[in-house]
C-alpha cells in the first residue's frame, strides 16, 4: 500500500473509525493521526491478489480467513489501524470489543513494497506487529524482483530471517503449513526498476 503526499488529520481513535465508515478512501491511524492511504501499483495489486489467492485455496477447508488489503487491523500495544495486504487469522476470527470491522488476531501478515513504504514496512509497522501475541510470521513482498523476506516468530523477542530469492525458490509458510513457490506468486509480473 502507498501512503499520499495528503496531510495527516488529528483525532482521537473513536473519531477515527467513525469518519473511516463513512471514507471513501482507507486510511491508517498512527499516534493519533489519520493517514491517508491509496492503492498501489498493478504489480502491488497482482502480488497481493497472488498471494491471497495461493493461501486461499491451499487452506481450503481448514480452520483460516485469509484477508486482502481491505480489513482493518487493530494493534491494541500501538493503538494504531492499519490494512495489512493480506492478512491470515484462525477460525473463528476474534474482532475487537464492539466492532465488526476490525480484526485483532492475525497469525500471518504480508506486506508488499513500494519505494514510498518500504523503510515503514520494515521498521515501525513491523515493530508494531511483533506487539500482536498472535503473529507468527511476517512477509515483505518485492515488486522489483523475485524476493520474499520471511520473518518467522521463534521466541518472545526472537525472530528468524529467511530471505527467499528467484523464481525456483519455494517459500514455506510455517504457521500454516502452507508452500508457496515465487513463480506462482510472480506469475504475470514484469519487474521494473523503482515501481510504486
Amino acid at each position: 500500500m502507498t501512503t499520499t503526499v495528503t496531510r495527516p488529520t488529528i483525532c482521537t481513535a473513536e473519531e477515527y473509525l467513525d469518519l473511516e465508515v463513512e471514507s471513501e478512501i482507507r486510511n491508517e491511524y498512527r499516534h493519533g493521526e489519520m493517514i491517508p492511504m491509496t492503492g498501489g501499483t498493478p504489480n502491488h495489486n497482482k502480488l497481493a491478489s497472488a498471494l491471497t489467492a495461493l493461501l486461499w485455496f491451499a487452506l481450503r477447508q481448514k480452520p483460516y480467513d485469509v484477508f486482502v488489503t481491505d480489513q482493518r487491523l487493530w494493534i491494541p500495544e500501538q493503538d494504531i489501524y492499519t490494512y495489512p495486504d493480506v492478512m491470515v487469522t484462525p477460525q473463528p476470527g476474534e474482532l475487537k470489543l464492539g466492532r465488526k470491522d476490525t480484526v485483532i488476531n492475525p497469525i500471518l501478515l504480508a506486506e508488499v513494497l513500494s519505494p514510498s513504504t518500504a523503510l515503514y514496512d520494515r521498521a515501525d509497522k513491523f515493530a508494531a506487529y511483533r506487539t500482536i501475541p498472535t503473529v507468527q510470521e511476517y512477509l515483505l513482498i518485492a515488486q522489483d524482483r523475485p524476493q520474499v523476506e520471511q520473518f518467522i516468530k521463534q521466541g518472545e523477542q526472537e525472530w528468524l530471517l529467511i530471505i527467499h530469492q528467484g523464481l525456483e525458490a519455494v517459500l514455506r509458510v510455517r504457521s500454516l503449513s502452507v508452500e508457496v513457490a515465487l513463480a506462482d506468486l510472480y506469475e504475470g509480473i514484469e519487474f521494473e526498476k523503482n515501481s510504486d
